[in-house]
This record gives structure tokens, sequence and C-alpha cells, in this order.
């Protein structure tokens, strides 16, 4: 299957496209964010890397074809979680957080919580392919993230925010000027996980609080989530002050612990012989 097979994008406007991966079959699947700057143009996270992602840019002709634009693509992890990082490999250019910086170099794949099932893959990349030989492959960071940075676009910047907790090298990246976040898995519309092996959720809280304080001082109009649609201001309100009130309760500090211990034995059982 080639890569203009494997993946489908969508026009948002003003340089932004939002691209999937059209047989990945499952809530796992990661938006991939492509957003065109004047000097520098951004891949926010991946996905698996089943097929090649610059190879589709280049073809469907997403970065235009102005000769001066003389700057490789920076690809970005929001986090180092598999569906999210697969694809970095692919990239001459690659940052994420200084946090998951070993995960990535040393193709740590129970940090990456690798794990995927045939049943996800609607359609296999290549004949014979098979979900037990997936591994997120080992890529050495060209840019090493931290909170505070900005990454100049030219016409746009991104500044990069830590916020830990789903993971603990988890940003995402503000676009200030234009009220945008690009927030990975700190929030989207759904069930937030907070019980991988490197969650925290006191972590996550805090994370959740900045959130609640981007809204209330009128800094983000639109969210550009990790999974599923885009949302506005009134609903990041909403989904981080719920998780907020709920992370305290009793019940909730149960299912943690137990979803985390379950998690950790899966993902170990799983990755014994998968560092690659």
């Amino acid at each position: 299957m080639s890569a203009t097979d494997w993946y489908a994008h969508k026009s948002i406007g003003e340089g932004l496209y939002w691209i999937q991966e059209k047989f990945f079959d499952s809530s796992n699947r990661a938006n991939i964010w492509l957003l065109r700057g004047s000097h520098q143009d951004v891949v926010i996270d991946t996905g698996l890397g089943l097929r090649s992602l610059p190879d589709y840019i280049n073809t469907k002709g997403l970065l235009g074809d102005d000769p001066q634009r003389k700057n490789p693509i920076l690809a970005i992890a929001t986090h180092a979680h598999f569906d999210h990082s697969g694809g970095l490999h692919q990239f001459e250019q690659v940052g994420v957080h200084s946090a998951e910086v070993d995960a990535l170099a040393n193709g740590d794949n129970f940090e990456t919580v690798t794990w995927l099932s045939d049943r996800e893959i609607v359609q296999a990349p290549w004949p014979g392919w098979r979900a037990r030989g997936y591994r997120v492959k080992a890529v050495q960071p060209t840019h090493i993230l931290q909170e505070g940075d900005v990454i100049n676009l030219g016409d746009r910047q991104l500044k990069v925010l830590h916020m830990p907790g789903h993971s603990r090298g988890s940003i995402c990246l503000h676009d200030g000027d234009n009220k945008m976040l690009f927030s990975g898995d700190v929030v989207y519309d759904g069930a937030m996980i907070d019980w991988l092996p490197t969650s925290r959720v006191s972590d996550y809280v805090s994370s959740c609080e900045r959130l609640v304080g981007l809204v209330d001082s009128e800094q983000v109009d639109q969210v550009m989530p990790g999974h599923y649609h885009t949302f506005g201001a009134k609903r990041l309100h909403h989904i981080a002050s719920g998780y907020i009130d709920r992370a305290g309760t009793c019940p909730a500090r149960f299912s943690t612990f137990a979803w985390r211990t379950l998690a950790g034995l899966a993902l170990r059982a799983s990755n014994t012989h998968g560092i690659c």
C-alpha cells in the first residue's frame, strides 16, 4: 500500500492540515497536524509510521512549490507514545520534551506504551504485516524541548507548554497570536488516560488547572487535540475542570491504581523482547 493510500488529509485553513491514517481504525488513532510557516514547517505528531508521512506530504503538495523554502520539516511529538511517535524516524528534524528523549533514543517500547492489535489495522500496509511485529523505531531527537521554548515558524510561533500527567513528557504547543492550542493527549474530548505506567494524577491535575487558566485568561479559542475532533474554549474548560473535580475521589484513585497495575503487566509482557 502506498503512502497516498494510507493517509488522508483535510485543509483547516491558514496553512494548517489535519492528517489521519485511514486504515488505523481505533480510538488510539492519533491526529497528525501539519502547520506551514514562512520559515519553518512543523508536523505535530506522526502516527504509527507504517507508511511514509513525508512522501504523502510531498506527493500531495501540502508544502507548496516555493523554491525559497529551505528548512526540512520539523516533526514534534507531543509525547512519546507509539500512536504519536511511530513516524518520527522518517524525519531529519525531530523534537520531543527532554523527559522522553531517552525513551525515543533507546526505542523503549515499554515507555512508548506500544500496544497494537491486528483488528485495529483494517487493511494491512503490506502483505504479511502483523501487529505483533510492530515496534516504535529508535530515533535520536535533534530538538530537545523544555517549558517555555518557542518554535519560530517565521510568520507564527509555537510556545512549548510542559503539561505532564498523561505521560512525563507531555506537551502542548500554543500559538498565542491565533489563540490555538495543539494539545496532544493532555486533553481531548474523550476519557483522559491517567493510569499508564508513567502517568501521574497529581501532575495531571496541575496541568488541567493550567488549561483552565488559559481559558480564563482568554488565551485559547480553538483546541487541536491528539485524538477525535477539534473543540473550543468552553469545552476545554468543561473537560479540564471536570477532570480536576473527579481526580481526587476514592473511586477514581482506586480505578487508576488498578488500571496502572494491569497496564504495566500487559506492556511488560508484550514488550519483553520488543526493545529496538
